[in-house]
């Protein structure tokens, strides 16, 4: 069952007026229209809808990879797309971690080298980053993969490295896009449990877009994207 959302929890990300166009071919497709959506410190928070209503659009606008056509994204009341592209970046590479479907890892590099990017990318010593990356990939119990190339691992294993690469650097947020999708129900229950451990080990404040029912319900709360022109809100 959904818990209910405590109103006492700060807002963490305030969304008002959201919306994306999309020009092809010099037509316009609306994926989003007038999303209004806060967001809650610490909770969890699951994304839901038919393929093709905007929940992927969304996910990469409040993790400001996109910019919206129209609308406000609030963090903790700063504008963020108010920003400069290299503040932008530098506020997205600390902020927010994201874990995808198709985890999008290096396959000629190994577990530790994949997890280490990030802070290498945000000019991390050498030697913290390994540090750091290390100690992440043994909490997602991978500590005996360290050196395997990732194209050597399991599905889930590889997942398991992007979660770890997602939360090297201590991020506030964390994304994920069908982080399960990709993997048999006994590997992704694995990696959804993980995902909600650490969750409440570090505090995050997760939002995860997912077709499985079975994990959205496990979450704090969900929404529900139809054709990107509403939202509808359980658990509140």
């Amino acid at each position: 069952m959904t818990k209910q959302a405590n109103p006492q929890t700060p807002v963490k990300v305030e969304i008002r007026g959201l919306a994306k166009i999309f020009r092809h071919n010099g037509n316009q497709v609306e994926v989003l229209t007038r999303v209004d959506l806060d967001i809650r410190s610490g909770e969890t928070l699951a994304v839901v809808g038919a393929s093709g209503v905007g929940k992927s659009t969304l996910l990469h606008i409040l993790g400001t990879l996109e910019r919206p056509s129209a609308g406000t994204v609030l963090w903790e009341g700063q504008d963020v797309f108010a920003l400069d592209d290299r503040s932008l970046a530098a506020f997205r590479n600390h902020k927010v971690g994201f874990v995808f479907q198709f985890h999008h890892l290096l396959a000629e590099f190994n577990a530790l080298e994949n997890v280490m990017m990030p802070a290498l990318i945000a000019r991390l010593p050498k030697a913290v980053a390994r540090e750091q990356a290390e100690a992440i990939l043994v909490r997602v119990g991978l500590k005996d993969r360290l050196t395997h190339r990732v194209s050597t691992l399991s599905g889930g294993e590889q997942q398991r490295v992007a979660v770890a690469r997602a939360l090297v650097l201590g991020p506030e947020v964390l994304l994920a896009d069908e982080p399960t999708g990709n993997l048999d129900p006994k590997s992704g229950g694995r990696v959804q449990e993980l995902i909600l451990e650490l969750n409440r080990e570090r505090g995050l404040t997760s939002v995860i877009v997912t077709h499985n029912l079975e994990m959205a319900r496990a979450l704090d709360r969900q929404i529900t994207l139809l054709e990107g022109k509403a939202v509808t809100l359980h658990g509140e």
